[in-house]
């Protein structure tokens, strides 16, 4: 799941970058390779990716920080 984030990122949140420009433990709000808004169809690709529901008391800094966080939580969901 991790490189389908990435690619996910790479092609529709952060459009311009290069492959080697997002890294697993790159903060993407505070660095603002994310906004607010890329962040919800963020969730929203995870969500139809993983085929599960994420709900709002989990969609946390501490779960969306980076992708690697983004791949903790969702291993600790299945």
């Amino acid at each position: 799941m991790k490189n389908e984030i990435l690619y996910y990122l790479q092609t529709e949140v952060s459009e311009g970058l290069e492959e080697d420009q997002i890294e697993a433990q790159d903060d993407l709000l505070g660095s603002g390779l994310v906004d607010s808004l890329g962040m919800m169809r963020l969730i929203q690709f995870i969500e139809t990716k993983a085929n599960l529901s994420i709900p709002p008391e989990d969609m946390t800094i501490d779960n969306f920080m980076t992708v690697a966080h983004i791949c903790t939580y969702l291993e600790s969901k299945y």
